[in-house]
């Protein structure tokens, strides 16, 4: 059927989505206890939503829409003591990280749950092993064309969030040397990577989307899998690139740096986007999950190489010196990281000093308790 009409919603308001790891207390190991928990989870009002993903190990939360930081830090925060609570009465401990280090996919179950079967079906073992962890933001777009302007403007920035939620260095108990290698299992699905390039919603939707549903390929936006995406069903744009950060304060804190930026690209002060801003696209891209904050990107339009800890910094130093009350906050706590290590060097040090894949599940779950590990 055809795409609908782009849903007008409150421009930059926030929504956040977090896919969780459900672990065994006794192993550490991946459970499938997604339904056991969404079953005790549905017996009293919850503080936001909680569904299912596509195997039973993990499950996604998602805040109520919000207008700032603050709105998103303090749902996120009552979800995590809600989730926590549900979690140790089935013994089953909750953590962020874009991978589990040492699940096997091969062991994974897929929910049972029309499309997720689907899936499974067209894409064979790549579903089983799309149990990789990842944080979706939503920002509220005024109209279909702001959408894909933002969409487009914010090509440049995709290492930005890559390279501060990086969060997955292991897989299969082996030191991949990538700080987000979840992203490399996203890259396998052929309609992943980036959008189209149209400013127009017009265009996207009666040309772009209305020539690929007769394909037969895809059916709705749910069928791309891009770094950001268009869903006109709300009103936004997602980001996507993101790891699931080890904590939600982080993972807040992303998400009001995402509202600040797209505040400031909304004032149209840059140069517009353009076609060939993509032509370095997925080399920096590839440079924020190899070596996170410390990759070297390549400026879209000017072709300047870039240390991509500084260009963060200043991006953030300059929306800090004209940030809106609610958003200090957020830019606070980016600047504390980047003067730090990230969740995947912390990662990484949790297993050299307790010696196993297991020590670094254990310190996760304590993280996101909101404890220090």
């Amino acid at each position: 059927m055809p795409l609908q009409e782009f849903t007008v919603s409150k421009p930059l308001t926030l929504g956040v989505e977090l896919e969780l790891q459900l672990v065994s207390l006794s192993d550490l190991d991946l459970v499938d206890a997604s339904p056991d928990m969404l079953e005790l989870l549905g017996r009293k009002p919850f503080p936001g939503q909680v569904v299912p993903e596509i195997t039973e190990s993990m499950i996604e939360i998602a805040t109520s829409v919000q207008p700032d930081h603050a709105g998103v830090l303090a749902q996120l925060r009552e979800i995590r003591d809600t989730l926590v609570a549900a979690g140790e009465r089935l013994n089953v401990g909750l953590c962020g990280g874009g991978t589990h280090p040492f699940q096997l996919w091969t062991q994974r179950k897929i929910f049972s749950k029309p499309r997720f079967k689907e899936v499974s079906q067209l894409y064979g073992y790549l579903a089983q092993q799309f149990t990789v962890f990842g944080q979706h933001i939503h920002i509220g777009c005024a109209s279909g064309n702001d959408a894909l302007f933002l969409l487009h403007a914010l090509n440049r920035y995709v290492p930005h969030f890559i390279a501060l939620a990086a969060s997955s260095p292991f897989v299969q108990r082996r030191d991949t040397l990538f700080d987000s290698a979840r992203l490399n299992s996203v890259f396998a699905f052929p309609l992943s990577g980036r959008a189209p390039f149209t400013l127009s919603w017009d265009d996207f939707r009666s040309n772009f989307f209305a020539h690929m549903e007769r394909t037969g390929i895809v059916s709705s936006m749910k069928d791309f899998y891009w770094d950001i995406r268009p869903k006109p069903e709300y009103g936004t744009i997602e980001l996507r690139v993101c790891d699931t950060p080890l904590t939600v304060d982080r993972a807040a804190a992303l998400a009001g740096y995402l509202q600040a930026l797209c505040r400031w690209l909304l004032e149209r002060s840059e140069p517009l986007p353009a076609e060939d801003d993509y032509l370095v696209y997925n080399y920096n891209r590839f440079q924020a999950c190899r070596f996170g904050l410390d990759g070297q990107i390549v400026h879209p339009k000017t072709y300047e190489a870039l240390a991509l800890r500084d260009d963060v910094l200043r991006t953030v130093a300059h929306l800090t010196a004209r940030a809106l009350p609610g958003e200090e906050a957020a830019l606070s706590h980016l600047l504390l990281q980047l003067r730090s290590d990230g969740d995947a060097a912390e990662l990484r040090r949790h297993h050299r000093e307790r010696g196993s894949a297991e020590g670094m599940v254990d310190a996760a779950i304590a993280r996101f308790r909101g404890e220090a590990a």
